[in-house]
């Protein structure tokens, strides 16, 4: 059956959208090349008419040029057709891009959804709740064991504020003893002097004894005068 018939060709895939993007670009630049080409032309048609005289050979110039340009303007159809396919292929690949992006959305969404319902299924409110509670009950309990033990013990509760203050005033005062030297149920006790009491006068000083060959002087620095011969 296949000799008679012929055995049944394989379709080729059809053409994706970037291939066919990146063949109409190639068929846009080599546009571009030819239109380059002929503003080259152009110009160089645009200098001879400058230069030569009103006649039969500007005008063959002319219409040289003007053939050029009509190549120019078909040209630039072609480009402008080109241009139009690919910005309509960019369209399309953008939104195929999108539709995929969307699927993989959705894909992993449906992942996650799937997750959660199987770890909401181990969790339940109910033992949330009390596992609250109990935190909270034992919080208080470790709050009140903490008072129980940081409780004092023969501390008297009749203090009023009178005895409150005097107990400060008399903790300034040796605050201020012990800022000026020893505190003061340190400092011994001082006696009166007796002799200062009874005003009775000092008793007297006798010179210093002057040694063996050290003459004696008097208070201008001189030599002092015997008393013997003061009395003679």
């Amino acid at each position: 059956m296949q000799r008679i018939f012929g055995a049944k060709k394989n379709k080729d895939p059809p053409p994706s959208v970037q291939d066919t993007t990146d063949r109409i670009n190639k068929r846009g630049e080599t546009v571009d090349e030819k239109i380059k080409k002929l503003d080259a032309e152009l110009a160089r048609y645009k200098e001879q008419i400058k230069k030569t005289r009103p006649g039969p050979a500007q005008e063959a110039v002319k219409a040289r040029a003007m053939r050029v340009l009509k190549q120019k303007r078909m040209y630039e159809g072609q480009r402008d057709m080109l241009y139009n396919q690919t910005f309509n292929l960019d369209q399309v690949s953008f939104a195929a891009e999108g539709i995929k992006d969307a699927q993989q959305t959705m894909s992993a969404l449906k992942a996650a959804n799937k997750d959660l319902k199987g770890m909401m299924k181990t969790v339940k409110i109910n033992e949330i709740d009390n596992l609250q509670d109990e935190m909270m009950d034992l919080m208080d309990m470790s709050t009140e064991i903490q008072e129980t033990l940081g409780r004092s013990y023969a501390v008297p509760d009749d203090i009023d504020e009178d005895d409150l203050m005097g107990e400060l005033d008399a903790l300034e005062l040796d605050m201020e003893s012990e800022s000026q030297g020893v505190p003061s149920y340190l400092q011994p006790d001082q006696e009166p002097d007796v002799a200062e009491e009874l005003n009775l006068p000092s008793a007297p000083t006798r010179p210093a004894a002057v040694p063996a060959g050290v003459q004696a002087e008097d208070e201008l620095g001189l030599p002092a005068v015997p008393r013997a011969s003061l009395r003679g």
